[in-house]
């Protein structure tokens, strides 16, 4: 298969698509928490992760993504997925599917971009996995409140017993699943463009295709032990994304490559990618990556 993807930014590097070219666009954009936008500063990100301590418990070195709350957040997203819709729209083929990774808390955000961009919303689809727990105890915080007597920081501590952070444990990522209106029916766009309908042959699981699709977190083993990257997504998930909405030979669009997954994916399945990464680290894990085909 043919994969083209290239190092720098994906809104010059669209340009060079032609319109209603693509069969679908598969993509994680930045979420816009924290460090995590549009600048996807790397050093930032690293800071961020917990470190080891001696005895093999994480030591927070900051807050956990998402727990920064910066009402500014969303807007941010919602305008930068706006600019990314529109162009997507544009190069995709009537009736073809745009799938966008996102995280719950601002998952409508994006939602909202990517139907004011023209596209129907068909559905939400849910990637579930089993996450751990990042709420916090507030143990530290009293340790740390002045005027208080020990005894008092004592027993706040204990009326404070199971209570923590409003941090629910992640188990989730939403994705929106839009559409390019049809030319005509189903069928008339589909005899025109080859796309616009879903392959439910493709089961998951030995089970009909479903909004919600339990698959566990990459391995180190399937990343590549040199793949860092922050936000890895499952290739046995995006390979079935890409079966279910794709006919063979079909293009797969990622502008945000991240460690180059979809592309790996589109290899799987026997589509062709094209794919952009703004980062130059990232550039050379796909590069690794792709040396594996």
């Amino acid at each position: 298969m043919e994969h083209v993807f290239e190092l720098g930014d994906c809104f010059e590097k669209l340009k060079t698509i032609p319109d209603n070219s693509i069969d679908m666009c598969l993509t994680d954009p930045p979420y816009f928490l924290d460090s995590l936008d549009d600048g996807w500063n790397t050093d930032q990100i690293k800071k961020r992760i917990p470190k080891k301590t001696t005895d093999k418990k994480p030591a927070v070195g900051s807050l956990p993504k998402g727990m920064k709350f910066d009402p500014k957040q969303g807007v941010r997203f919602q305008e930068f997925m706006s600019k990314v819709s529109v162009e997507v729209f544009r190069v995709l083929k009537p009736g073809a599917f745009f799938i966008s990774f996102s995280q719950a808390r601002l998952y409508h955000r994006m939602t909202i971009a990517v139907e004011e961009a023209g596209f129907e919303i068909r559905d939400m689809i849910g990637w579930t996995y089993k996450g751990q727990a990042k709420a916090f105890s507030q143990d530290h915080i009293i340790n740390l409140q002045k005027g208080l007597t020990e005894e008092e920081k004592e027993n706040l501590k204990k009326e404070l017993d199971g209570w923590k952070t409003p941090q629910l444990k992640p188990c989730i990522e939403p994705m929106c699943l839009g559409q390019k209106p049809l030319e005509g029916k189903f069928i008339d766009n589909w005899k025109k463009y080859k796309i616009g309908l879903m392959n439910a042959s493709i089961l998951f699981d030995n089970e009909f295709p479903g909004n919600i699709i339990p698959v566990s977190k990459p391995s180190t083993k399937e990343k590549g032990d040199f793949n860092d990257h922050v936000s890895v997504k499952p290739t046995k998930l995006c390979s079935h994304l890409i079966e279910l909405f794709t006919p063979k030979n079909a293009i797969i669009l990622d502008p945000f490559l991240g460690s180059g997954t979809t592309m790996v994916a589109a290899e799987m399945c026997g589509r062709n990618s094209i794919g952009f990464e703004l980062s130059p680290k990232y550039f050379e894990i796909i590069k690794k990556r792709y040396e594996l085909f």
